[in-house]
């Protein structure tokens, strides 16, 4: 039994206190009096708890909406493995209009990419995701009703452009709202969804193989147009960059984007004031005769080595062949032995199926074990699986064992290539570079990561005819080692570590790693800087 008393005095009904400062006393004396400070100090932690769990909802709600587009690269990549089975029938067209069917899309995207850096410095992030969109749902609707291969090509250039816009930007967005302590995690949000939509495409193939062939491919590219449609509901929710506004001067919305993505208040003008620190410096007169392009074809040698490390890991992360054994993997079954076409397809879920669920182990330790550990852990296990896989294909011929041992190390390697190289790829793209250049260079490495997937998606059936599906896959068990090296020597730890306080490890002159003084200097002159705002 107990009572509460205003700290005012005053009384409400049946002697009950009023008031919105309480304090409980009980009867038994086994409960002790509870004074106004510690109220203050329960209700104050109550509201931050509040606050904190708001703005991680809302962070969360921000990146998933963000990363909307890469379903569409994902579906695509997915549904198109399947889907060319009964283009090849319906449309008659060679093994050659395959392959430059299938790594078209990647050639093309890269051009989206170039145009999206510099479309999202002009107008914006949030509606360069819009315009991605647009032009993918246009030619996905093309590539559904095409009467003919060029039609089809047609529609194909169209989702190129629009993919090329969406994978470039998504992950740079999510860098630049995401609260330090979550921005890993966070941005590994993209590649996510690129799982879910090779899962669905696979998904998509399996279900609609039964109808006849000049249907079902129409009706498999045609679920791929659905996921943009909620892009334009997206547009209501998510707010633009506030890095993006203090580059455009719009301070005051910057601030309010801010304040519903980080938790307390001190850490809103931290942030704004390490932005409008390194914007200030962009736009320095210094800089204003030398456009970015120029300065990304004649980098200084801080942004040149963010260069070779962001341009070399998305290389890296499609020339290890992770395109083409999604693209081909019924291809790859088949080889081990499988020729019916819907047990390819069913088996082929369960690659997908692999791949999504192995990206929530890098969502729950990128922020917690770091980027260079799990790259490690990536291209060293992918290293494993492709040899196997090549070593199982050349020795064993084809069989029940033979397409166990297939399934299996395809599933090893998609599951490594989840864990790291995948998602990690674009946060440590998205977190390296300045703001002044970071849309157009991370326009390069989408670029860099296209061009690659084009070329292998388009050579390998090719490559398999020359030097065979095992000696294809030891190429690239080669290449992934040297991947190991490349993070191992060049690839630095970016956890934990603000977007500017990054910047400040490339510019160390004497390599890669910033001793903890040099990040206190910018500490300190951001405390410097919010104390003479405030």
């Amino acid at each position: 039994m107990g009572f509460q008393e205003n700290g005012n005095g005053e009384m409400g009904l049946s002697g009950i206190p009023l008031g919105a400062k309480n304090k409980y006393k009980r009867m038994n004396s086994e409960f002790p009096e509870t004074d106004d400070n510690d109220v203050d100090d329960v209700i104050t932690q109550q509201q931050q708890h509040e606050r904190r769990d708001s703005t991680r909802k809302y962070v969360i709600a921000c990146a998933i909406f963000a990363s909307l587009n890469n379903v569409l690269l994902g579906y695509d990549v997915g549904v198109m493995s399947g889907a060319v089975i009964f283009i090849k029938e319906d449309l008659n067209i060679t093994e050659v209009q395959v392959e430059i069917l299938v790594g078209i899309l990647s050639i093309i995207s890269l051009f989206g990419s170039l145009g999206g850096g510099r479309t999202s410095d002009i107008i914006g992030r949030k509606w360069t995701m819009a315009l991605a969109a647009v032009v993918f749902q246009s030619g996905g609707l093309t590539m559904t009703l095409a009467p003919s291969y060029t039609v089809l090509m047609i529609g194909r250039f169209l989702a190129g452009i629009g993919i090329g816009f969406g994978v470039m930007i998504s992950p740079i967005y999510i860098a630049e709202i995401s609260p330090n302590v979550a921005r890993g995690s966070l941005t590994t949000f993209p590649e996510i969804f690129i799982n879910v939509g090779i899962l669905l495409g696979y998904v998509s193939n399996y279900a609609f193989s039964g109808l006849p062939a000049h249907i079902s491919w129409r009706i498999m590219l045609a679920v791929g147009v659905l996921p943009s449609l909620f892009i334009g509901f997206a547009l209501f929710v998510i707010p633009e960059s506030p890095r993006w506004l203090v580059m455009q001067n719009r301070i005051d919305e910057a601030r309010l984007v801010l304040a519903k993505t980080n938790d307390n208040d001190k850490e809103v003008e931290e942030r704004l004031a390490e932005i409008q620190h390194a914007a200030g410096i962009a736009n320095s007169e210094k800089y204003e005769d030398k456009p970015v392009w120029r300065e990304l074809l004649f980098p200084p040698p801080a942004l040149r080595r963010m260069l070779i490390t962001g341009l070399g890991i998305q290389c890296f992360q499609q020339i290890s062949g992770i395109d083409a054994t999604v693209y081909y993997s019924p291809e790859i079954l088949e080889a081990a032995g499988i020729k019916d076409k819907s047990k390819l397809l069913g088996d082929t879920v369960a690659v997908g199926i692999t791949k999504t669920v192995f990206i929530l182990v890098a969502i729950i330790l990128i922020d917690k074990l770091g980027r260079r550990p799990l790259l490690l852990i990536s291209t060293i296990g992918m290293t494993v699986c492709l040899f196997s896989i090549g070593a199982t294909l050349a020795l064993f011929g084809q069989g029940p064992f033979v397409i166990a041992l297939a399934i299996l190390f395809v599933c090893g390697n998609v599951a490594f290539f989840s864990v790291g190289l995948g998602p990690v790829c674009w946060v440590i793209t998205s977190e390296i570079f300045p703001l002044r250049v970071r849309a157009q260079a991370s326009a390069l490495g989408a670029v860099a990561n296209r061009v690659c997937s084009g070329l292998v998606a388009m050579s390998f059936l090719s490559v398999c005819r020359a030097i065979t599906v095992a000696g294809t896959f030891f190429l690239f068990s080669a290449i992934s080692a040297l991947a190991i090296v490349f993070v191992y020597m060049l690839v630095p730890e970016t956890k934990g570590k603000s977007l500017e306080q990054i910047e400040l490890m490339f510019q160390n002159e004497h390599g890669i790693q910033v001793s903890e003084t040099e990040l206190g200097d910018v500490e300190q002159l951001v405390q410097n800087k919010t104390d003479s705002m405030n």
